[in-house]
């Protein structure tokens, strides 16, 4: 059986800030870009049966870098909808919302653009993109090139636990790999997190 490499995209502008950005298509720094090719001797010679990406523009590009082939856009892999909280910062939020946190108080509706996302839609959507990749394991590795706090509650999902236990894993950096595997048939946390110089130094 292969593994389920999760690789977040290069950093952006909003990333290197705080701010979210879940609709937002907000393209990546020249460093982000750099970090992401770091990446690419990863792949080269693992067996990848398969590669999705979220269609958002700066994970596309990230999954060019990357070098992998016939990547497909999975609208599934859309970053959680923030709502009336795209391109805050959690301080910003917190001004008005003291003590807030995604993960236990959820974000406010917007407009049609942004009406927001509980934790349990965005388990919904990683829930099928679950259920269409791990038949692909069978024939090797599968890559998905995603976002920070959707790739928290997909890992979760993938553990069995409920999606705010997404919580519990360090949101990962830009521009890094985490790998979900198993053992003895249980599906496990491989690695977390991993940033390029780490992985390659690693091999």
């Amino acid at each position: 059986m292969g593994e389920l490499i999760l690789v977040r995209h290069g950093e952006t502008e909003w990333s290197r800030t705080g701010q979210y950005a879940g609709r937002t298509d907000i393209p990546m720094t020249e460093a982000g870009r750099s970090a992401v090719r770091r990446l690419r001797p990863v792949f080269a010679s693992r067996p990848v049966a398969a590669a999705f990406t979220s269609p958002a523009g700066r994970a596309v590009q990230s999954a060019t870098l990357l070098g992998l082939a016939d990547v497909r856009a999975d609208d599934d892999l859309r970053e959680w909808d923030y709502g009336g909280y795209e391109g805050l910062t959690e301080r910003q939020i917190e001004a008005t919302r003291p003590d807030w946190d995604l993960w236990r108080d959820g974000v406010l509706p917007a407009d049609a653009a942004h009406p927001g996302e509980t934790a349990a839609q965005v388990a919904s959507r990683v829930d099928a993109v679950l259920a269409r990749v791990r038949p692909l394991l069978s024939d090797g590795d599968v890559v998905l090139v995603l976002h920070g706090h959707l790739q928290r509650v997909l890992a979760a999902r993938w553990l069995g636990l409920p999606p705010e236990a997404g919580r519990l894993l360090a949101h990962p950096h830009t521009a890094t790999v985490s790998i979900l595997t198993s053992e003895h048939d249980q599906p496990v946390l491989g690695s977390w997190n991993v940033r390029p110089d780490s992985v390659l130094s690693e091999r």
